[in-house]
């Protein structure tokens, strides 16, 4: 693995693996952690397309590149890609390979009656046997392998963003509130139906007012169910927030 350049470096993600072990689930999960993805460029092209995002100046500095079988004819110069990265400053990559047994590959292959891209008119355990001996160097190659046999696409999205997430990565949380005659937010994740709580449009010197004026904030507030209210949302809060952010979930 090369250097990191101090002035701007590149962190690049080469995402490569058995046909059906995940790639669509982790590549997906890359963007959502900010990475710039390109899906099955030629290997050929590698170090030219690093070089150019190296030299574009913006704000570019994660990049997750899936390369897999579907460019067959290409796929032989992928070693020497790779080689060429290990020779340039400001680049640093990494490996990925996703792998499955043969058993769970089948299965898959079966459950989305979808033909392998080196069987398309045989069976898919063809196909992955040719597979897996056409990988079988980038796989020797390879910083990190996961096998996903065992692993459901909510359970390998975790593993990757665990693995690849930004440490400190914010999360922004947005609060609206909204009046169900109008209807609700479509795009809530959370909804909290507070209209057991005072209401000062039944107090007739408040009507006129709305709650950015401090009489409508104060009758509410002082009002014990508000306090307990609130003490109880900020506890169910610090509870889940934590785990949201693990998930990656950019924003509430």
């Amino acid at each position: 693995m090369t250097e990191v350049g101090k002035d701007r470096a590149i962190n690049l993600l080469i995402i490569t693996g058995m046909s059906g072990a995940g790639k669509t689930v982790a590549v997906q999960s890359l963007e959502d952690l900010g990475y710039f993805c390109v899906d099955n460029l030629p290997p050929v092209l590698i170090p030219k397309f690093a070089e150019l995002i190296k030299q574009s100046g913006g704000g570019i500095e994660r990049v997750a590149l899936v390369i897999d079988l579907r460019g067959r004819e290409f796929f032989e110069s992928l070693s020497e890609a790779i080689d060429s990265l290990n020779q340039m400053e400001g680049i640093s990559f990494h490996i990925l390979y996703l792998d499955a047994s043969d058993q769970t590959l089948v299965s898959r292959y079966k459950e989305t009656r979808r033909r392998h891209p080196l069987s398309p008119n045989g069976s898919p355990l063809e196909g992955i046997h040719a597979e897996r001996r056409l990988l079988q160097e980038m796989k020797g190659r390879a910083h990190q392998i996961i096998d996903t046999s065992q692993m459901k696409p909510a359970q390998l999205r975790e593993k990757i963003i665990s693995q690849y997430a930004q440490q400190g990565s914010p999360l922004t949380i947005n609060v609206l509130s909204f009046g169900f005659k109008y209807g609700t937010p479509i795009d809530a994740d959370l909804m909290f139906d507070v209209r057991f709580l005072p209401n000062p449009h039944y107090v007739e010197e408040l009507r006129p007012k709305t709650g950015c004026d401090p009489e409508v904030a104060e009758y509410v507030m002082n009002h014990k169910e508000t306090k307990e209210f609130i003490d109880k949302l900020v506890d169910f809060l610090s509870f889940t927030l934590p785990h949201y952010q693990r998930e990656e979930k950019a924003s509430w």
